[in-house]
C-alpha cells in the first residue's frame, strides 16, 4: 500500500505541471512524436524533454525511437491507478457526509 501511495504521489506531482497535463491530454488522443507534442509549447526542446522524462519516470508515458523521431504513448493503466485511488477517496467522503447528514437530520427532529 505504501508503494501505491508513493506511486500515486509521483503521478500527482508529475500532473501538477500544466505542460505535462497538456502532454497527457494530447496523448489521450493517440501516440505522437516529441516534436508534435512540443510544437504548441513556447519552450526550447531540451526544456520540453525534461517534461517528457518526468512523465516517463512515473510510467504515465512510454517513448520509443522510430527512425529519427521519438514516439510517445500514454500508459492508461497508470491513470487507472489514480482513478482507483480517487474512487476510494470519493467513497470514503461520501460515507462521511452521509453520516453527517444523518446526524444533522436526527438533531433537527423534535424530541
Amino acid at each position: 500500500m505504501a508503494n501505491d501511495t508513493d506511486e500515486i504521489g509521483a503521478i500527482f506531482l508529475a500532473l501538477s505541471d500544466p505542460t505535462r497535463r497538456r502532454v497527457v491530454q494530447r496523448l489521450g488522443r493517440g501516440p505522437a512524436t516529441v516534436g508534435e507534442l512540443a510544437a504548441p509549447s513556447d519552450m526550447a526542446l531540451p526544456s520540453f524533454l525534461k517534461h517528457v522524462r518526468a512523465l516517463e519516470a512515473t510510467g504515465l508515458i512510454r517513448t520509443r525511437k522510430t527512425g529519427r523521431a521519438r514516439m510517445c504513448e500514454l500508459d492508461r493503466s497508470r491513470l487507472s491507478l489514480v482513478d482507483d485511488w480517487l474512487a476510494d477517496q470519493r467513497a470514503l467522503w461520501e460515507s462521511r457526509t452521509d453520516r453527517l447528514e444523518e446526524f444533522v437530520t436526527r438533531a433537527e427532529e423534535p424530541s
